[in-house]
């Protein structure tokens, strides 16, 4: 169903619309999603796609991926490390965001990355900044983690879970 044209009518729609487009790429159709609001893929995804591994510990080498897939950002999730969101016109000083994981015990990762993109979008459309919706996301997937299965993760669990890290 999700075929490149598509991908690229679906997105140049909502873009006209003024709706933020959130995409969890699988390997088919990678390079698709042109336009879109946040890209987001786990690092195994991304490596394979591009057929070499991602050094995330030098920011520098982060940067050029947003250009390379023309995407407003990439928020790329890195298992119990935790996140790293690249902006549109990053530099290795600027524009690289590192969110550390808030997840307190780790017992099934099912669901993880739909929880993150479930919660970037719901973000996203309420108004929230990329980094904003991503450090929310970020405490949303350390809900779901702690839980068995694919689960559910309430905004009440969500407060919760920022208030418990903040102490």
């Amino acid at each position: 169903m999700l075929v490149a044209p598509v991908i690229e009518h679906a997105i140049a729609a909502a873009r006209k619309k003024g709706i933020p487009v959130v995409v969890d790429p699988k390997y088919r159709n990678f390079f698709s999603y042109k336009g879109a609001t946040i890209f987001k893929p786990n690092r195994r995804e991304l490596e394979a796609a591009l057929g070499a591994a991602v050094d995330v510990e030098h920011p520098q080498t982060l940067p050029g991926l947003v250009e390379k897939l023309g995407v407003e950002a990439i928020l790329l999730t890195l298992s119990e490390r935790g996140m790293a969101l690249i902006e549109k016109g990053a530099t290795a000083r600027k524009g690289v965001h590192r969110i550390p994981t808030t997840a307190r015990a780790v017992f099934d990762v099912v669901g993880a990355g739909d929880t993150v993109t479930a919660y970037l979008a719901a973000m996203l459309a309420a108004g929230a900044t990329p980094l904003e919706a991503a450090i929310i996301a970020n405490f949303a997937a350390g809900v779901e983690v702690g839980k068995l299965g694919a689960a559910t993760v309430s905004t009440k669990e969500v407060l919760a879970a920022y208030d418990e890290h903040g102490q």
